[in-house]
């Protein structure tokens, strides 16, 4: 089960940085915000969950 919760979690954030990218190309300022409220809730909830997923400092913040 852990498996298959960490490769949601993998997948999820794979689609919420997708989802960051366009917003940040198209000047979509809110949503940069939700997207980069998103991955911060990602890269949380797997830290509760003893998950090491990678990313910057600043992803962890809720910035980009």
């Amino acid at each position: 089960m852990t498996a298959m919760f960490e490769e949601e979690l993998r997948a999820q954030l794979a689609l919420a940085r997708d989802e960051l990218a366009k917003a940040t190309a198209e000047g979509d300022l809110d949503g940069v915000q939700a997207s980069e409220g998103r991955i911060a809730g990602l890269l949380r909830l797997a830290a509760s969950h003893g998950i090491t997923l990678p990313h910057t400092p600043s992803e962890e913040r809720g910035e980009s």
